[in-house]
């Protein structure tokens, strides 16, 4: 019977094919790039086969390591999955998940603390960008996502509608009184840089001519745009899922009902399919969803 290959070796094999990459994979594994590529050499070297091309930039996976990697995960899994059982979560997991600035401050932050009290073993580091996601090249295992839900190769999960909505402070409303789509003509609106064409887009379904939708102050991201419209600078159009608390807590007010909602344009979880392999990501996605169903339920009574 043919002896079986190092450990080692197929840890290494099998983060480097994962995540498509040998400096990912050391990351993971807490060794230099090239004690990874020596362990994957060392497989190669016993089974007689290339797992890898090597290009200048990334490494792809051969059509004989695709198939072997799909098998010794599989078999990888059933052994991380075992060793949990018997000797309980692994100490001090770190997931990275990134997030537009406002979502971040607005939606996940302040409830990031209940799945920290329910996983004290799992690290949750948030960063924040509105560039794309590169997963095979940035240390992040899932990201929160605006746009119309189409992410090749990725899992892709809908977290909540995108509502648009005029919002104000209490005391701006009250020195502009507004009952009425078309006394928004002449008041002062706030706009976010990154989502220029929100009042545009509101307004082709809910305004009149007399209202110049590009008009009024511009900030750098919705989050100071509603933080302005707190200190009573004017108008924002807010995303109606992220203000619910300034709403309950009397913060900002909203001065007209009508709703715009972007329909499959909204946020979404986006995450490699491999991720539903780890353990601590798996306890997060399943808070979140309980919280995204949460959130609705409140906002439905």
């Amino acid at each position: 019977m043919k002896r079986l290959p190092p450990l080692n070796a197929l840890r290494a094999f099998e983060a480097a094919g994962r995540l498509r990459s040998i400096r990912r994979a050391a990351e993971e594994l807490n060794v230099t790039p090239g004690a990874v590529s020596r362990q994957v050499q060392s497989l190669e070297i016993f089974l007689g086969q290339q797992m890898f091309r090597r290009d200048p930039r990334e490494i792809v996976l051969t059509a004989e390591g695709e198939q072997y990697l799909a098998t010794i995960s599989r078999c990888l899994d059933e052994i991380r999955d075992a060793t949990e059982y018997l000797c309980g979560p692994q100490v001090g997991q770190v997931l990275r998940i990134r997030s537009y600035m406002t979502f971040a401050m607005r939606w996940l932050i302040p409830r990031i603390g209940n799945f920290q009290e329910m996983n004290p073993d799992v690290e949750i580091r948030i960063t924040t960008s509105n560039d794309p996601v590169d997963f095979e090249r940035e240390s992040v295992d899932a990201a929160v996502r605006l746009g119309d839900g189409d992410w090749p190769d990725l899992a892709v999960e809908r977290l909540m509608d995108n509502c648009l909505t005029p919002v104000c402070s209490p005391a701006y409303l009250e020195e502009h009184p507004i009952s009425c789509v078309a006394d928004l003509a002449g008041k002062t609106l706030l706009h976010s840089t990154v989502r220029a064409h929100d009042w545009q887009q509101w307004n082709e379904k809910h305004g009149n001519p007399s209202i110049d939708p590009f008009s009024g102050f511009k900030y750098a991201s919705s989050a100071l745009a509603y933080q302005a419209s707190m200190e009573g600078h004017g108008i924002a159009i807010a995303q109606l899922g992220l203000i619910q608390s300034d709403l309950a807590a009397g913060r900002l007010v909203r001065p007209l009902p009508e709703v715009l909602n972007m329909g499959d344009f909204t946020y979404y979880l986006v995450y490699p399919k491999n991720r539903t392999r780890n353990p601590s990501f798996r306890k997060f996605r399943e808070w979140l969803e309980a919280e995204i169903a949460s959130t609705h339920a409140t906002d439905e009574k």
